[in-house]
């Protein structure tokens, strides 16, 4: 058992993204492992990532959705990072040998004009903040065996974070209505999953509002020119090498990728 080492940890988990390995969860062996340890540990991830020349394009959200909230146990969503060598070119190929398990759901991005620092924030403050927004497909591969983890466990996982494939076409927010955008993820041409923007916590951008509320407490902000996932509008939905994915979000455009070995 013994008392978790926040940077060992963080070098397991490291290595089985690396080496495209699943492990056991963290929390079979230190059961007692608290949302704060993990984030600690998430923290020495992305420490160890940038030593390695990473650069961070942007945070995400994860569990946004009420029911995976409910599922959790959680009162608010938890965040990740993307990293530069996360990104897929829009119609690029995603290969499944360099992922374990993946499964891939539609989101929004928002890219951020100005800075923004909680706490305190509002949706409508991030709308006013916000310079783009654009389509998003976010492919999530957890290091753990059979996607089985505890919140603690995906905290300290980077939030499953593996891939992204940001959509080519940027939009002003100006008068969309983003909670009323309607999304369809198909893949090989056939709808899996359809959702709406307000699947996200009522609206995605009260989702950048929490980020920038919960980054506030430990004194870090959002920053301009970030790309922020802000949640799956769809559910995930598991990937097969000779799949062409694409998702279509009303007034936003489309983005997709195809799944090679």
């Amino acid at each position: 058992m013994g008392v978790l080492n926040v940077k060992s940890t963080a070098e397991f988990l490291h290595k089985a993204e690396m080496d495209k390995r699943e492990v056991l969860r963290i929390t079979a062996d230190y059961p007692d492992m608290t949302v704060e340890e993990a984030y600690c540990v998430l923290k020495e991830l992305v420490a160890l990532k940038r030593k390695q020349g990473h650069r961070i394009v942007g945070p995400k959200m994860g569990l946004t959705s009420q029911a995976k909230m409910k599922q959790m146990n959680v009162e608010e969503p938890i965040y990740g990072y993307i990293f530069d060598y996360m990104v897929v070119s829009e119609g690029g190929a995603v290969s499944m040998g360099d992922l374990i398990h993946p499964k891939v759901e539609a989101e929004i991005a928002f890219v951020l004009g100005r800075d923004i620092e909680g706490p305190g924030i509002t949706g409508a403050q991030v709308l006013a903040a916000t310079e783009y927004v654009l389509p998003a497909l976010e492919i999530i591969d957890s290091r753990y065996e059979n996607f089985k983890f505890t919140l603690p466990d995906v905290i300290a996982d980077n939030a499953s974070s593996s891939r992204v494939v940001f959509g080519s076409r940027l939009t002003r927010p100006g008068n969309l209505e983003l909670d009323l955008v309607g999304v369809t993820l198909s893949i090989n041409g056939e709808i899996k999953d359809l959702g709406a923007g307000a699947a996200v916590v009522g609206h995605p951008a009260n989702s950048v509002a929490m980020l920038a509320n919960m980054l506030g407490r430990k004194g870090e902000k959002l920053k301009a020119g970030d790309i922020i996932l802000t949640g799956g509008i769809t559910g995930a939905v598991m990937l097969a090498v000779g799949d062409t994915v694409t998702a279509k979000l009303d007034g936003l455009g489309e983005v997709g990728f195809k799944v090679t070995e």
